[in-house]
């Protein structure tokens, strides 16, 4: 898949959900912008800041941020591919980071918050 929207020489914007970590929020599961590295929580996450980035930018492309996962999800089109171009390193957060996570802000009640 080589499309516009993508960028693989952008590096990912950190380890970690950008809005939630500034907020000190937690997440499920991690997608990153495949165009200008943008880290966000999935749509399973309370706040969902992947898709709140997507309608912010229109960037349309985001690929799983999870280990082992090389999947892109298009916004745009509400179509997924099974791969695509590889993107700058790393290609996941860091596999000692819980899931969900981090682990210290995860609520003991976590499964009943998730919509």
């Amino acid at each position: 898949m080589t499309e516009a929207g993508i960028d693989p020489s952008v590096a990912p914007s950190g380890a970690g959900c950008v809005e939630c970590d500034e907020s000190g929020g937690w997440w499920v599961h991690l997608r990153r912008c495949a165009e200008c590295g943008h880290v966000g929580c999935c749509d399973s996450s309370p706040s969902k800041h992947a898709t709140k980035h997507f309608e912010a930018t229109a960037h349309p492309f985001m690929q799983s941020y999870e280990p082992g996962e090389d999947w892109f999800y298009n916004f745009a089109t509400g179509e997924m591919y099974s791969d695509g171009p590889e993107l700058a390193a790393p290609t996941s957060h860091p596999t000692d980071q819980s899931v969900p996570g981090p682990a210290a802000r995860v609520p003991a009640n976590w499964q009943s918050l998730l919509s």
